[in-house]
């Protein structure tokens, strides 16, 4: 019986105390939120304008931190992502410092067998591309030319972790001639058949290769991207490339045992076991350069092994020369982006700060009733944050609604394809939360505060605390000052921005980029190749043509060279060069100059001939550099005789230097590679002449695809991240000026309604409504005009660090100030304009008789 009443009293504790919780609550929102509420109905349109402010301001700031998310997320999928490391290079040849993602062949497997922390390696080598063919069971052939090939080894798919669909992961790439493809590509060869099993051919020798492995489609999340991958072993190339090579688009990721610690100063620790087994290991592989591996260290050579977290190479290898790698971006991009989502969301705020302290005395007297009324300043700050949060509530079901109905257009704007799914996971959810928590508090503590300090007797009196203080007007004035300088800064990051990517575009790059086909692996041309050529020079509309092994923005060979700099001396320099190799037409293809004497011709034998730019006869210190030679110590130390000098000229983007560099005539065979035609056209017969070349393709080789592209697209390509940079600063540049003039159209509209009878009595003593749209808007642009002083200098430090990345970049000069000046000076102007004339042209009567 006893057992019973505890049970019934404990029962009737639990009720009474949920019936509290209940009534706590229902209180709570008829104390708080009701009024709250009421209040928002009540002023309609400053109600607009925060929710405005506050939901555009969540909603950017949403997008950006989608967006930062999905660039912190890349290759953590991974199982062991914490212990995989990519191993780079950091070198020193012929003076000319570099780092390299690409490693010397043998580095993975002397790492493992000589640092113990190592686990194991694996590496994966991308080829050129390559045609590769499927023959179907009615004799038809399917082919296509593939650029998304990995050699790889047989253990890649045990190290990383690529879902699998059919196959075992441990023996796909075991035997040579295996083949992993993706869904993607099962389906474009085989469409709903079985493609374990079924062969591909492959390159010009059409050998076959087995799929013995499908994966699922790869995360767009991973650094690494590729639709085959076929064991490295079936690559001979590879076994070619010793201890001194880097040129090989080779990468090597090692993983680190359980037991190893993998912060960074550990890794560095670790690190420094690196030198010595690289002393021993690459002893033997310079000897192709003709200098002991001491001899080249203590010449200034460098050749040090790091290792890079795989969860950084996404954003932090943009310096690293990994060209092919997909979807490297940069760290200080990020950093950008978080430093734009916080000022609009400040912006937002401060909209939110400044109307509600201009409406202060609006609401002066519901603040002294409930203070007499036995209201606590504690329980009126309340009052007022529930306000904020009602505000940032609502405003953030707003912004999840623009962020739904504009997520699609702003993935097409960052090139990264982000679902609604995907891009609104749980921590997304969480940060949502906190950002209406933190946007709340934000908006609403220093109105709550202020409104809160007033004593209640001087305003029932009917004291106008709200004359303006200078502290009350050095606040709201820091506040406006803050917005515009925001906005300011914001103008010139774009202007700036956009006017380096003008200067991508427009710089002379020491060629005529315009109207420049390319056309790809012709190697597989064979002997025909040159008929090939010469008969598109026929084809009215194109002026030249020209065999190359490469182009610029498609990556050049590169080695070293041994030099005399001065004939009467006997003392031999190295010197480093990248270099193509060409034929007679390039050099007026691509209207490069020659400065010193002459081009390749049919009429000499050149294939012991080179022409050099400007800059290695300078590093050279040859003062007449014709006649001159230059030796490969490579296989038989083959001399090079200079015939020509031409003007320096870009093979990469205008973010690196120009360096060395050399033509060699394709004739010289000094090392093998894929083979590429460019040829020049005119503007104006584009869509005809290619049409033509495709039939010209066609009757050379009508079973081998024709590809191509343009070598301004090409170059266009390689400022993905200025490109996306550009965009995104233009937009929220735009939104930020947007959410600061709504404050501001607010502000002036209270402003003008608070002077509604001043006004009237100077309209009555003969100001015309030029006068009292100056009076009204004077304040606000001199605010406007501080605030532009002190944008200026943080803008213009800003920006000059971030045009520190590039070689070749802009002078940030006084127009792109006086623009941006200008600019916030109109839009304040402007903004202020409709409120200061519409109270100018008003009735003076009823202004009058305003109380």
């Amino acid at each position: 019986m006893r057992r019973e009443t505890n049970i019934l009293t404990t029962d009737v504790s639990r009720f009474t105390a949920n019936s509290d919780n209940y009534q706590t609550r229902k209180v709570m929102l008829q104390t708080y939120f009701k009024p709250a509420w009421r209040n928002m109905l009540h002023n309609r349109t400053s109600s607009l304008i925060n929710i405005s402010g506050l939901s555009i301001g969540i909603a950017c700031t949403l997008l950006i931190v989608i967006f930062i998310k999905n660039e912190l997320s890349y290759d953590r999928f991974h199982r062991d992502a914490n212990r995989i490391f990519q191993v780079v290079l950091n070198g020193n040849m012929d003076g000319q410092e570099f780092w390299a993602g690409n490693t010397p062949p043998p580095v993975g497997a002397a790492l493992t067998s000589n640092i113990p922390e190592i686990e194991s390696f694996t590496r994966f080598y991308k080829p050129n591309d390559i045609v590769v063919r499927y023959e179907e069971s009615n004799a038809t052939e399917k082919y296509f030319t593939e650029k998304n090939i990995l050699a790889v080894d047989s253990n890649f798919l045990q190290l990383l972790d690529f879902k699998i669909v059919e196959g075992d992961a441990v023996t796909a790439l075991m035997k040579p001639g295996s083949l992993v493809i993706t869904e993607e590509v099962a389906k474009k060869y085989f469409g709903n058949e079985n493609p374990i099993g079924k062969i591909l051919r492959m390159g010009q020798d059409k050998k076959p290769f087995g799929v013995t492995a499908v994966l699922k489609k790869l995360p767009s999340q991973s650094s690494i991207q590729f639709d085959f991958l076929a064991p490295v072993v079936d690559f001979p190339v590879v076994k070619r490339f010793s201890w001194s090579w880097v040129w090989l688009q080779m990468m090597c990721y090692v993983k680190l045992k359980e037991n190893v610690q993998t912060d960074k100063a550990s890794i560095r620790q670790l690190e420094t076991k690196f030198p010595a087994m690289v002393k021993v290991q690459a002893a033997n592989g310079f000897k192709r350069i003709g200098k002991p591996f001491d001899e080249f260290l203590k010449s200034g050579g460098k050749w040090d092994l790091h290792l890079m977290p795989l969860t950084d190479v996404h954003l932090r290898s943009a310096s690293i020369g990994m060209p092919w790698l997909s979807h490297i971006s940069n760290i200080k991009y990020i950093y950008i982006f978080g430093s734009i989502a916080l000022f609009i969301v400040l912006l937002a705020c401060v909209n939110f700060m400044n109307l509600s302290t201009a409406r202060a005395s609006k609401r002066a007297k519901e603040v002294g009733i409930r203070k007499v009324a036995g209201s606590t300043r504690s329980q009126l700050i309340k009052q007022f944050l529930s306000e904020a949060f009602l505000y940032s509530f609502l405003s953030s079901i707003i912004a999840v609604a623009l962020v739904a109905v504009l997520l699609k257009g702003f993935s097409m704007i960052i090139d990264e394809p982000i679902s609604f799914q995907a891009a609104f996971t749980p921590s997304i959810w969480l940060s949502l939360l906190a950002l209406t928590i933190i946007t709340g508090l934000l908006a609403g503590s220093y109105p709550a505060l202020y409104m809160t300090s007033f004593k209640p007797v001087l305003i029932l009196k009917g004291k106008n605390l709200f004359s303006g203080s200078k502290k009350d007007l050095l606040i709201r004035n820091g506040l406006v000052v803050f917005q515009f300088t925001i906005s300011t800064i914001m103008i010139v990051g774009t202007l700036v921005v956009l006017k380096q990517l003008q200067f991508f575009r427009n710089t002379d790059m020491g060629f005529n980029k315009e109207n420049v086909l390319i056309i790809t692996s012709t190697d597989r041309l064979d002997e025909s190749e040159e008929s090939f050529r010469d008969a598109i020079t026929q084809i009215q509309g194109i002026t030249s043509a020209s065999i190359t092994t490469s182009v610029p923005s498609g990556g050049a060979f590169g080695d070293s060279y041994k030099v005399q700099p001065d004939e009467n001396v006997a003392e031999v320099k190295d010197i480093g060069l990248n270099s193509f190799m060409v034929d007679e037409s390039f050099i007026p293809t691509l209207d490069i100059k020659v400065t010193q004497g002459r081009n390749f011709s049919k009429t000499f034998s050149d294939s012991a001939s080179v022409i050099l730019n400007q800059e290695a006869v300078r590093q050279i210190g040859w003062k007449d550099p014709i006649g001159k030679w230059v030796q490969y110590p490579g296989g038989d130390d083959v001399r090079f005789k200079v015939i020509g000098v031409v003007k320096n000229f870009n093979i990469e983007s205008l973010q690196a230097a120009i360096t060395p560099f050399a033509l060699f005539d394709l004739s010289s065979k000094t090392y093998g590679s894929g083979h590429n035609i460019v040829a020049k056209i005119r503007s104006q017969d584009l869509p005809k002449v290619i049409n033509q070349v495709e039939s010209k393709w066609k009757s050379f080789a009508s079973a081998e695809p024709l590809d191509y592209n343009f070598l301004d697209a090409a170059f266009d390509s390689q400022y993905r991240s200025e490109h996306r940079l550009g965009r995104i600063f233009s937009i929220f540049a735009a939104l930020s000026i947007f959410i600061a003039g709504l404050g501001l159209f607010g502000l002036s509209a209270f402003m003008a309604e608070r002077r509604t009878k001043e006004i009237g009595v100077r309209k009555v003593l003969g100001a015309s409504v030029s006068n009292v749209v100056v009076l009204l808007s004077k304040d606000f642009l001199r605010l406007t005009l501080i605030a532009i002083v002190i944008a200026f200098p943080v803008a213009w430090y800003f920006m000059n660090k971030w045009l520190e990345d590039f070689a070749y970049r802009i002078n940030i000069t006084w127009t792109i100030f006086l623009i941006a000046g200008l600019s916030t000076l109109i839009i304040t102007l402007v903004t202020i304009s409709f409120q200061a004339i519409g109270a100018a042209m008003a009735n003076p009567v009823k202004s009058l008789r305003t109380e």
